[in-house]
């Protein structure tokens, strides 16, 4: 016998113990399923959204890190140039 859970793997539930429904209910039953399987893949699709976007801020911010490294380097080279300069021009 199949778990509840094997036809989100896509193999039908095997309903044998389950009380004889109507053909309304069954078909409550297999719409429920259907949405339940939609939710399902909705998450595994956002957990992999989630993981591309994690990936994505942690290279953005490496390069805001390297930015502002070469800003700091750049602001150290101007002020070293503008101590060079004579103050009465």
């Amino acid at each position: 016998m199949h778990s509840p859970y094997a036809r989100a793997f896509g193999r039908p539930i095997d309903r044998p113990h389950i009380a004889p429904y109507s053909r309304a209910m069954h078909a409550e039953l297999d719409t429920l399923e259907a949405k339940i399987r939609q939710v399902a893949e909705l998450c595994h699709t956002l957990r992999q959204d989630n993981i591309a976007l994690r990936q994505q801020l942690l290279a953005a911010q490496q390069d805001n890190k390297q930015l502002t490294t070469r800003l700091d380097a750049a602001k150290t080279r101007l002020q070293a140039l503008l101590d060079t300069l004579p103050e009465d021009i």
